[in-house]
């Protein structure tokens, strides 16, 4: 061995050295670089999975793997080549496509980790969330906060596919995971075009007398598509009148929220959707944290570090902490997003560039 300085170790540095093998540490200064990076370097890596593709194997696990006690669910996690033998898509989070096959019902169970629900397509399947049958169809996003028991129950012959998110990765590295079985099917098998979570809970702006005391994670289980299609479709319309309501030229976002603080749904996720104009672009953005993305509708490219990818109805992708990425849409485009940014936020790690900005 040699030092910096081209001198040769003397034998009681080589001892030291041995010894801090021998004795399980590790000196700071032969791995600062590690340790302590000039800017993130993460594991993940940028990576689009097709819809397509997802749906025929989803489709060929219901035909060949019964659901049941035990296994709990058919979901297939997206797992991210950066982060191999993990099934995860991110350090923080963990995305799956899930299936439901016609008159098939997914036994009860809860958890610690917070999971939600995003439908590209289809209807027909409800989850019941603490004995509260939800509907689950085309553009709704569906929470599960942790420790709320769930299960979901198919009312036709067809089959049904969603994609599930949840902060498991996180929860692991952290060791608060909790599980705990619940009923074999679910404990109300009624079919309401409502539930009662929405009917107390889904009035913008009003919130009931008797659920005064905030909630960690959004009571309000389901978000529809029609309010969600509703906010951004006005908020082009106002950008249009001269008044401004986009995030930038041509891009409408909307923040899904807990409406009993303001906040994020769930404490560990947080969940938008965006929509460009046909020929609106996003400029080019290196954010801390991690997010996975699903085209809802629409077609359009996004950039991820070098690469370009096109995308179309129902493909994902996934943006690891600080790769730059930059969105542009051919029609309009429709992007359902959830990311860790309420982790990043509540740790004080939350930053941004935007290189167009910085000029």
């Amino acid at each position: 061995m040699k030092q910096m300085d081209g001198t040769a170790d003397s034998p009681e540095l080589v001892q030291l050295y041995k010894d801090f093998d021998a004795n399980n540490m590790a000196p700071l200064w032969t791995q600062r670089d590690d340790l302590m990076p000039v800017t993130p370097t993460p594991q993940a890596i940028p990576f689009v999975w097709r819809w397509k593709a997802l749906f025929d194997i989803a489709q060929r696990s219901g035909d060949l793997v019964p659901i049941g006690r035990g296994g709990e669910r058919r979901a297939v996690g997206l797992t991210n080549p950066g982060l191999p033998g993990t099934g995860y898509a991110t350090p923080t989070l963990w995305a799956a496509i899930q299936y439901l096959g016609g008159y098939e019902t997914a036994p009860e169970h809860r958890h610690s980790q917070n999971a939600f629900r995003f439908v590209v397509e289809g209807e027909g399947v409800w989850t019941v969330v603490n004995g509260d049958p939800v509907a689950m169809r085309r553009g709704d996003l569906l929470l599960t906060p942790g420790w709320n028991f769930h299960g979901h129950h198919n009312d036709t012959a067809n089959p049904m596919a969603w994609i599930d998110g949840l902060d498991i990765p996180f929860s692991s590295q952290m060791d608060v995971g909790f599980f705990e079985f619940g009923a074999d099917r679910v404990t109300d098998e009624a079919s309401p075009a409502v539930s009662r979570a929405e009917r107390l809970w889904a009035y913008p702006g009003l919130r009931p007398l008797s659920q005064l005391d905030d909630k960690k994670s959004s009571p309000l289980s389901a978000y529809r598509w029609e309010a969600t299609d509703a906010a951004l479709t006005e908020q082009l319309k106002l950008e249009d009148e001269g008044f401004p309501a986009t995030v930038s030229q041509g891009h409408a976002a909307i923040r899904f929220t807990n409406p009993t603080t303001g906040g994020d749904v769930m404490s560990t996720i947080r969940c938008e959707f965006h929509r460009f104009r046909a020929g609106a672009s996003s400029a080019p953005r290196h954010e801390v944290g991690s997010s996975v993305w699903q085209v809802f509708e629409g077609s359009g490219t996004v950039v991820l570090g070098d690469e370009e990818h096109r995308l179309t109805t129902g493909d994902l992708f996934v943006v690891p902490s600080w790769v730059p990425w930059s969105i542009h849409a051919d029609s309009q485009f429709d992007l359902f997003r959830f990311n860790d940014g309420p982790i990043m936020d509540r740790l004080n790690f939350s930053r941004t560039y935007i290189p167009e900005a910085a000029k």
